[in-house]
């Protein structure tokens, strides 16, 4: 079976489970040690010994992705604006939509004098604070702080700041009394969001429920807790965004109004209501 038989049998595979072709790609590449993107450029030969492991691997890797495993959990990586992370059990897997929310705060450091000081609330994998830490390296000195209480997840944090080489410092709690007495320039947040109970697909059952679910009923309990933290954070004129879903926006706002200004709502890549930022009184 040839590379291209063998990626035609997966993206048929995977379509049966109306899975896109890109995941068949993803894990085709992944054991083969390359890119997507090689994978179409290279002209690939194995030996039929190792082109029989390799069908094997693969087909074990396809079963697991019709599980619902995420394509991400199985290569043990997920991109994030321009650098890849290593994730797995035990940490969310950092979406698109959030990227858009990183994309705002980079563009509104502009308002603030070096050293700028950022909190990532609830940070996970790290792709947030590690973007901003990567993506101003060079140009703005920037001191971030990557809070987080689950260890499963700061296990995964901590290989991804080394991966990347950044200077991130990694604060291992909840932040209802995470950093007491410090303040900063930016906090961001991607807390869990979802209501308790909602009904989720297959592959996010995979992924932590205390990343993923925010509180009963509207799920906003945790969302409200992380704008505490960043109201006790943020310093005067200090910048907040936080993601949240595309009915939570005037819940989210009225929670901030006492304490902060230009609240302002902001949509994803999908045209969804999807972050919220505003401005420390």
């Amino acid at each position: 079976m040839t590379i291209k038989d063998l990626l035609k049998f997966g993206k048929e595979e995977l379509a049966t489970k109306n899975i896109g072709a890109v995941d068949a790609e993803l894990l085709l590449a992944h054991l083969l040690g390359i890119s997507r993107m090689e994978l179409h450029a290279k002209v690939i030969e194995l030996p039929a010994d190792e082109s029989d492991l390799l069908r094997e691997q693969y087909t074990q890797a396809i079963a697991q992705r019709l599980s619902g495993k995420p394509t991400q959990y199985i290569i043990e990586s997920a991109a994030f604006r321009y650098l890849e992370y290593e994730v797995g059990p035990g940490v969310l897997i950092p979406r698109p939509e959030t990227e858009v929310m990183v994309d705002e705060v980079l563009h509104q450091l502009v308002r603030f004098v070096d050293p700028i000081s950022v909190i990532d609330l609830g940070s996970g994998s790290g792709a947030i604070a590690i973007s901003i830490a990567s993506e101003t390296a060079g140009k703005r000195t920037v001191h971030a702080i990557a809070v987080e209480k689950s260890p499963e997840a700061i296990h995964w944090l901590n290989r991804n700041i080394a991966k990347h080489d950044v200077n991130v410092r990694v604060v291992e709690s909840d932040v209802v009394d995470a950093l007491m007495g410090v303040k900063a320039d930016v906090v961001i947040a991607n807390p869990p969001y979802l209501p308790d109970g909602q009904e989720i697909p297959q592959e996010l059952n995979f992924e932590p429920d205390v990343a993923l679910f925010g509180g009963p009923v509207d799920g906003m309990q945790a969302p409200l807790a992380f704008i505490t933290a960043a109201t006790r954070l943020l310093k005067s004129g200090g910048l907040f965004a936080i993601e949240h879903n595309e009915v939570q926006g005037a819940t989210i706002a009225e929670a901030l109004r006492h304490d902060f200004e230009s609240i302002a709502l902001h949509k994803d890549l999908t045209d969804r209501p999807r972050f919220t930022t505003a401005t420390k009184k």
